[in-house]
């Protein structure tokens, strides 16, 4: 873990309140950007985000500190995600409109550019609407996997720690989650990005 961060873990620990209050500074954004990108809700992000930082702050004497702590955050905020996400599981989901969709294009590298062709950038804004529809009908994990990866751009490895499992596992999951997407959205093929592939993970 980097030195900085090292010495704010030791305040934190120390029972120095404002380390803490750097620490959410330093992380809110990226814990809530992912929590929505996980949950697609902008009130259980921000309930997500309010959790995860109280279970940073009740369990930060227990962080090992040669661990990274992005890496521990992160695994806080996608487990905390699933939990929500399997209490949901049975109640009806509400799809974004609007405003609500503009935060999906920040990262998304199937979107496209806002200064292209409209009607391509409206079919690419409809395709990403289904997207986010049909990431509802896949596991939890599968689901976490695939958001870090493709809307955080996180590598295979980085996901790999953040979950605590090998990079193999990372692999399964995001094939058998562009697998289903890929089926359902059968109509979009012929892009290379949403191609079935091991070698471009």
């Amino acid at each position: 873990m980097k030195t900085d961060e090292t010495k704010l873990v030791d305040r934190i620990c120390q029972g120095q309140i404002g380390a803490f209050h750097e620490l959410v500074e330093l992380y809110k954004k990226k814990v809530y950007y992912l929590a929505y990108d996980m949950t697609g809700d902008h009130h259980d992000a921000e309930d997500i985000s309010q959790e995860v930082f109280i279970k940073v702050f009740r369990h930060i004497k227990k962080f090992r500190k040669d661990a990274a702590l992005k890496s521990w955050i992160y695994q806080i905020t996608v487990n905390t995600c699933i939990d929500v996400q399997r209490k949901k599981s049975k109640k009806p989901q509400i799809l974004m409109e609007g405003a609500e969709m503009d935060s999906l294009h920040r990262q998304n590298n199937w979107t496209e550019n806002r200064h292209s062709d409209p009607e391509r950038h409206a079919e690419a804004n409809m395709i990403q609407q289904r997207i986010q529809q049909l990431l509802h009908k896949v596991s939890p994990k599968e689901r976490s996997v695939f958001v870090m990866r493709y809307y955080n751009e996180f590598d295979t490895s980085e996901i790999a720690k953040i979950l605590d499992v090998s990079t193999n596992t990372i692999k399964s999951l995001l094939f058998r989650a562009r697998k289903k997407l890929q089926k359902e959205l059968s109509f979009y093929q012929g892009n290379p990005q949403m191609e079935v592939s091991h070698e471009s993970m």
